[in-house]
């Protein structure tokens, strides 16, 4: 099978958007209070009820066709991993194997499943965000997740956070509104890989595109002395 057909981002920016600070101000004083859907409160009930509430949580936010969820389950065996996404085409496709024992997957959208774990005082061990719609065009500042009013809820989830993308700006932007937010402040890094988490990563690895990777340390931080 065939992946390398994928073409490079185009778009009129050509650094982090000018207006992500004020975008980002506005969230910071307005907390984001739209209700919960009753499908994604019935799909996060179900998928919770499956936690044995004492392994560690690990998130993979929209998870796509799930080949990360089982991957990082197996990867991180002794966490509980959850893979969430809005699509149910994308959630009930067919594996490359079982799900592990330690994974359940959830249809939700996953703006509404990040508010109800804050909402019950749950922390986030491990947080995938895997090739997100980049939604490149300057008049989309406010699709990107780091645009999104739900994004200090996001981050306040803790954990390490991962991001990956193949567009540079897009990891930039994240970067420089989690440093705005949490004051946490991570390199952004060209990434390769031998073994793609998601067929979005293998089709732009193998269509030559540079992969971005931002890793960032949002837990509590012990003060010394």
């Amino acid at each position: 099978m065939m992946y390398g057909n994928s073409r490079d981002i185009r778009s009129a920016q050509d650094g982090v958007h000018p207006s992500l600070e004020r975008l980002l101000a506005r969230h910071l004083s307005s907390p984001f209070t739209r209700p919960v859907s009753p499908a994604t409160q019935e799909a996060y009930t179900t998928a919770m009820a499956a936690w044995d509430g004492r392994r560690p949580l690990l998130l993979d936010a929209g998870c796509g066709v799930g080949w990360s969820t089982l991957a990082l389950a197996r990867e991180y065996a002794g966490h509980f991993v959850i893979g969430v996404d809005q699509s149910s085409d994308r959630i009930e496709r067919g594996k490359p194997g079982e799900v592990p024992a330690n994974a359940v997957f959830a249809r939700a959208d996953l703006v509404d499943f990040w508010r109800l774990l804050l909402a019950d005082g749950l922390r986030l061990d491990r947080h995938f965000l895997l090739y997100p719609n980049p939604w490149p065009k300057i008049g989309h500042l406010s699709r990107r997740w780091h645009g999104h009013a739900v994004f200090p809820d996001t981050l306040a989830l803790g954990g390490t956070l991962e991001l990956r993308t193949n567009w540079q700006i897009y990891a930039d932007e994240f970067a420089w509104a989690v440093a705005r937010v949490s004051g946490r402040v991570a390199p952004v890094m060209a990434y390769e890989t031998d073994a793609p988490l998601t067929p979005f990563e293998r089709k732009y690895r193998d269509s030559g595109q540079t992969l971005w990777r931002y890793v960032v340390d949002l837990n509590p931080q012990v003060q010394e002395g």
